[in-house]
């Protein structure tokens, strides 16, 4: 196809700096203040303003101030964490630039999107994004994906002089356009400017945190209100008993949830980039954990995308050729070398892609296939160079239906494409007619039971050149079927071991792939992904029943073979509606509606087009099957995250609630062991940096050795755990420490209160050992199963600093003199110390317990069940 005349580069400079970047208004970015604000604002935050008004205004300052502390720690942090993750879709936003090619100084080159300027000649193949608003000088077979504009599903034909806008997508074809218009003054510029920011519905995982929240609040104000009540029948008067109750609700919140919860995210996207799978939102992260079915493509993703043309078979006979990757230097062997070299320079003249000599290396330019086919047509020339081209009036580009391309040169057709789609339109294999393509079909598939994908390439002489208003379907009969072309793709060494991970993982694994079904069974076979008994679909015979199709593909190593987008995006619907998570590879522009269907759409970065990375939810930079594996035990680690986060803290409020409840019981008669403020410093102060650190804990050796969590956050096994067992531990040896202060010094219960300075080591007592017990307990929610010591102590270097700061801290609360007395206590006792300090290996030693006899209630239920099961 001939190119459009471009611009030169100065040229193309000058407008650049003249039109601008070609990139949209950042109109519509919220400031940082509004979205800082906005954390100050929000549901609890009003809630904790409120009540810091109403304690100031009561003549309690203190109060007013911790309240506000609590406010902005909360605020601040969850700001910053905001905006790192912002940062990190930057950063992915950085690793996938959008880049086009160009034609300027008379040669084609690729330049980043935001250089287009008015004029410049654009070059799309299908698959690619268009990147401003074009004027189609050229276009073969060309259609493009409108629906982000118009809200139609259907692809629309294009034909030279037609405009096609910025942000679609050309679906099929090839075509060159001169930009019309750039960045702000597009079409999409527009319709940004008229929609605005329109927000997503909630995932599951901000469902789960939101009934969390509901579920927190309204603990925290319904005990309120009940010390409120209980407060003015032991005869507090209505002021103290109102302070004292919006001080249990604040101390009841979990200021730190939401901040623990993004932290967690961000931090599990971070580790997942580093292993080359990059998020493109956070709230994914925690969805990859809950993955119970993977529908896998087959080329690149389970094999290396490395092509290699192996064997040629004409009827003159079988060619092979021994040779690496794409140099033109083979060993080739076999009879009828001069026909497998026409119908090598006969299928070149049907591709785009080539394999290019640069610096003494053959390196990849297109489609990985077509490169090797480019190498083949080298290596059958004899010379080490790919012979003469013939020059090429029209292109027709691969189409998913017709699983054909072919091209016009000259006075010939050249076709290439899928076996069964080019040998039905042939005479027969060298005119041999029905018994030539007997003989092709026989040989496709004992080519393709080698684990071979397999090209049928044929050719047509015209007797003249087609008109402009030709129909391709009237040129594409009465072919000549030259031969085929069996291509080799290594299964990737690694993907055997990932396979054996994601079934101990509880996950199954499906392929779902555009190829022949003998090629399929083989890499299935290579790599062990194929189930026992071996199932084998093929995309033209799959029932028409969804409940016989679902009972089919609900199992593991099932191979489907032949499938169209539509075919691909009922087996993910289908999969889901029977409760499957659905995790979904694809890279090509037909993979976009399966990619959005599924839970989390993967997509690959090297070979994958921008239609399937804008649909994806996960991009992975290697195109490897591993990495997807590795993304969902990181998600799976987020998961535990957030439950490790909110047994600390729930631990912790028993803690700090049990005092209460002991002075109301008692009428009052029993001292208060804590203050409102030592409970807000537990919780603000110590407290916050462990929580985090559990937050960020890496992902333990058993979480690919164990079925997908499908359960609450807050579920009954957490609730036993803090309010069964950790909770009152800590609550336990808390109320000693602090009788054990005042007994020493004398007080009965029932006499009358103390001196000041008993009452206040008590309290400090009390204190200390709720912040000791909280170290142990920091350590103990490293894991639902194993005790720390079998973890490592020091595994976790964060929660090793963030114990060394909760120490700093309390060393300050109880001997920085004026906070001390702010607080309400002082140094403890030396036995009351000595109670604090056996919090620690009490809370270890009940938390070793409970894991056990877990352990072993579990292991009886599993022998329980797999007797049942025989």
């Amino acid at each position: 196809m001939p190119g459009v005349a471009g611009l030169s580069s100065a040229e193309a400079a000058r407008r650049l700096e003249h039109f601008g970047a070609n990139k949209l208004p950042e109109a519509g970015t919220v400031p940082g203040w509004r979205r800082l604000l906005a954390e100050l604002t929000h549901f609890f935050a009003v809630l904790l303003w409120c009540a810091s008004v109403l304690a100031y205004l009561a003549g309690m300052p203190q109060l007013a101030i911790a309240i506000v502390v609590v406010i902005l720690v909360n605020g601040v942090f969850a700001y910053i964490q905001q905006e790192r993750a912002q940062h990190a879709a930057a950063k992915l936003r950085e690793l996938l630039p959008a880049m086009v090619s160009v034609r300027r100084d008379n040669r084609i080159i690729k330049v980043h999107t935001t250089e287009l300027v008015p004029d410049d000649a654009v070059v799309l193949v299908a698959g690619d994004r268009v990147p401003a608003d074009l004027r189609l000088a050229l276009a073969a077979g060309c259609s493009v994906d409108e629906s982000m504009l118009t809200g139609e599903s259907e692809a629309l034909a294009k034909i030279p002089g037609d405009t096609v806008f910025g942000g679609t997508f050309l679906v099929n074809g090839q075509a060159e356009g001169v930009v019309a218009s750039t960045g702000g003054k597009t079409r999409l510029a527009e319709i940004a400017a008229l929609t605005g920011k329109v927000e997503a519905p909630p995932s599951p995982l901000a469902r789960e945190l939101q009934r969390i929240v509901r579920i927190t609040a309204a603990m925290a104000l319904g005990i309120g209100v009940l010390f409120f009540v209980l407060s003015l029948l032991v005869g507090i008067s209505w002021r103290d008993a109102f302070l004292f109750a919006i001080g249990v609700a604040v101390a009841l919140v979990p200021e730190g949830l939401l901040p623990t919860v993004t932290l967690s995210l961000a931090v599990g996207a971070q580790r997942m980039a580093r292993r080359n799978a990059l998020v493109r939102n956070l709230e994914a992260v925690e969805t990859l954990g809950s993955t119970t079915f993977i529908c896998t493509d087959k080329t690149g993703t389970l094999t290396q995308n490395r092509m290699n043309a192996v064997e040629v078979w004409t009827p003159a006979g079988l060619v092979s050729i021994i040779g690496a990757g794409y140099g033109p230097e083979a060993e080739v062997t076999g009879t009828g070398t001069g026909e497998a070299g026409h119908l090598s320079t006969a299928a070149l003249a049907a591709s785009v892609g080539r394999a290019v000599l640069h610096e003494g290396q053959w390196i990849v330019e297109g489609d990985p296939m077509e490169a090797a086919i480019d190498a083949l047509a080298a290596r059958l020339a004899g010379t080490g160079q790919r012979p003469a081209e013939p020059a090429v009036s029209h292109r027709f580009a691969f189409d998913p239906r017709r699983l054909r391309e072919s091209a016009i040169a000259g006075t010939t057709l050249y076709v290439k494409g899928a076996p069964e789609s080019v040998i039905p339109l042939c005479g027969g294999a060298g005119g041999d007619g029905a018994d030539g393509a007997d003989r092709a079909v026989q040989m496709v598939d004992q080519m393709a039971s080698h684990g071979l994908r397999v090209l049928a390439v044929a050719e047509r002489s015209l007797p003249g050149l087609p008109g402009a208003d030709f129909k391709l379907e009237d040129v594409e009969r009465g072919l000549t079927l030259l031969g085929l072309i069996g291509l080799h793709d290594p299964p990737r060494a690694e993907v055997r071991v990932a396979l054996e991970a994601a079934r101990g993982a509880g996950i199954k694994v499906a392929m779902v792939t555009g190829d022949h079904a003998f090629t399929a069974a083989a890499i299935a076979r290579e790599t062990g992904l194929i189930g026992t008994p071996e199932l084998v679909l093929e995309g033209h015979r799959l029932p028409e029943d969804d409940a016989v199709l679902t009972a089919l593909l609900d199992r593991d190593g099932v191979v489907v073979s032949r499938v169209t987008p539509e075919q691909k995006l009922r087996v993910a619907r289908l999969l889901q509606r029977r409760g499957h998570v659905v995790a979904m590879t694809g890279d090509g522009v037909n993979d976009g509606p399966a990619l959005r269907q599924a839970d989390i759409g993967v997509a690959m970065g090297r070979s994958g087009t921008d239609v399937a990375r804008e649909a994806a939810d996960l991009v992975l930079l290697d195109d490897d099957f591993a990495t997807i594996i590795a993304a969902v035990e990181q998600g799976r680690a987020t998961y535990a995250n957030i439950r490790r986060f909110l047994t600390y803290h729930l631990t912790d409020n028993v803690a700090e609630l049990t005092p209460f409840v002991i002075w109301a019981l008692s009428g009052g008669r029993f001292p208060l062991a804590l203050s409102v403020l030592q409970v807000l410093a537990l919780d603000i102060g110590t407290d916050l940096l462990p929580a985090l650190a559990l937050g960020s804990e890496a992902p333990s050796k058993g979480t690919l050795k164990r079925p997908p969590e499908r359960r609450h956050l807050m579920d009954r096994g957490l609730m036993i755990r803090v309010f069964g067992v950790l909770g009152p531990v800590e609550a336990l040896f808390e109320m000693t420490a602090y009788t054990a202060v005042l007994f020493g010094a004398g007080w009965t219960p029932g006499a009358a209160l103390p001196a000041a300075d008993v009452l206040m080591a008590a309290s400090g007592a009390a204190f200390t050992t709720v912040v000791l017990a909280q170290l142990a307990n920091a350590f103990a929610c490293r894991s639902a199963s194993v005790p720390p010591w079998r973890l490592g102590w020091f595994s976790n270097r964060l929660l090793i600093w963030a114990v060394l700061a909760e120490l700093g801290l309390l060393a300050v609360f109880l001997f920085l003199g004026p906070l001390a007395t702010l607080l309400g206590h002082a140094p403890p006792s030396p036995g009351g110390l000595a109670v604090a300090l056996a919090a620690i290996p009490a809370v270890l030693l009940a938390d070793w317990l409970y894991k056990t006899v877990r352990h072993r209630r579990v292991a009886r239920a599993a022998a329980a069940f797999k007797v049942q099961s025989l």
